[in-house]
């Protein structure tokens, strides 16, 4: 099963399109759409909702759309946590594992930058995959524009990769 994460579009409904043109092949090969906020138009997870599943949280420019500041959801036996704004970087890991304590993965958004740790809790050793797909469209300090794929086989994660998109 493949997860495609996005985030920080910032795309008015006239330009859903063009996050359709960028994703490209990625949406044809997703059985799920995770969208980590500051969408700012329903257009947009309209346009995503015609290739697979779209769950999203909001983000802090996505003015009267009603969604969850957080989301907790089973995809392909894996729980997997959603939220826009994970903090500042310094104590984000703890951050993530205290507010979605048994995620397998926990998606965020709001800095454009494309990131993925592994935290493992101290006990029972669970992993937990921490990622920012980084922005399909506005890449702003980082040096691509990108998002990221989460494959997920027998209720694990087996891999996770960062797509760089023209």
């Amino acid at each position: 099963m493949n997860v495609l994460l996005v985030a920080d579009t910032h795309l008015g409904a006239a330009h859903a399109g063009r996050l359709i043109d960028t994703l490209g092949d990625l949406l044809v090969d997703a059985d799920e759409i995770i969208h980590a906020g500051d969408i700012t138009d329903p257009a947009v997870l309209r346009a995503l909702e015609i290739y697979a599943p779209v769950h999203a949280v909001l983000g802090n420019n996505d003015r009267g759309m009603t969604l969850p500041e957080r989301l907790l959801i089973d995809v392909g036996g894996c729980s997997i946590g959603v939220v826009h704004d994970s903090g500042p970087a310094t104590g984000r890991a703890a951050r993530l594992r205290r507010w979605f304590p048994d995620a397998d993965v926990v998606v965020f958004g709001h800095s454009h930058l494309p990131w993925h740790e592994v935290d493992r809790r101290i006990g029972d050793a669970h992993e937990q995959h921490q990622i920012n797909p980084g922005s399909a469209i506005q890449r702003r300090r980082a040096p691509r524009r990108t998002a990221a794929v989460v494959e997920i086989a027998a209720a694990a994660v087996v891999a996770v990769r960062h797509v760089p998109l023209t």
